[in-house]
């Protein structure tokens, strides 16, 4: 017997209403006008921080903006993690949820020592149908408020790190 709230294995334990939202995901995803809507919405982000000259990777994708964290925080050596540290402004400043995609991430080689990733990014998602243009707007403007002090910015050191996928549950402190 299967306990209620544990779902059946078979399709990976998940409640009805979580697979009827993927299902519905899946069905708009491949709607000619939905995917037009959702690709000019990210590129207004990434256009206007690319505009406002912010780096960010081109061409911009569909679903996120990559911020280039090794060039706008060029004072920041890689293995002071510039990425984390752009990740981290986002997130004081104005709440912006963002991902470090870089050498946090990328960083540990199989034999455990540090060496910097070929880039650090930041990735700002833009999840499927969750937010309006005034979103995106406050976005940009949180963005640019942080890159007009990237000078002001330091690095990071890392003070723990689990063995694997350390970018989840790895912890800092500021570099003074």
């Amino acid at each position: 017997m299967v306990h209620p709230s544990e779902r059946f294995p078979t399709y990976g334990g998940l409640a009805g209403r979580d697979l009827e939202a993927i299902a519905q995901g899946l069905r708009e995803a491949i709607h000619p006008d939905y995917l037009r809507y959702r690709i000019r919405s990210t590129a207004y982000l990434g256009d206007a921080l690319d505009e406002a000259g912010v780096p960010v990777v081109k061409p911009i994708g569909g679903h996120a903006v990559y911020l280039d964290a090794r060039a706008l925080l060029a004072h920041i050596p890689p293995l002071e993690y510039p990425g984390q540290s752009l990740a981290v402004a986002l997130y004081e400043l104005g709440g912006i949820r963002s991902v470090e995609i870089g050498t946090v991430m990328f960083g540990r080689r199989p034999d455990g020592t540090e060496a910097p990733a070929a880039v650090d990014l930041v990735r700002l998602a833009i999840p499927r149908r969750t937010y309006t243009q005034s979103h995106i707007d406050y976005v940009i403007e949180v963005v640019l408020a942080v890159a007009s002090d990237a000078a002001g910015l330091r690095g990071y050191r890392m003070l723990e790190e689990p063995p694997s996928l350390r970018h989840f549950t790895a912890r800092f402190e500021p570099i003074a």
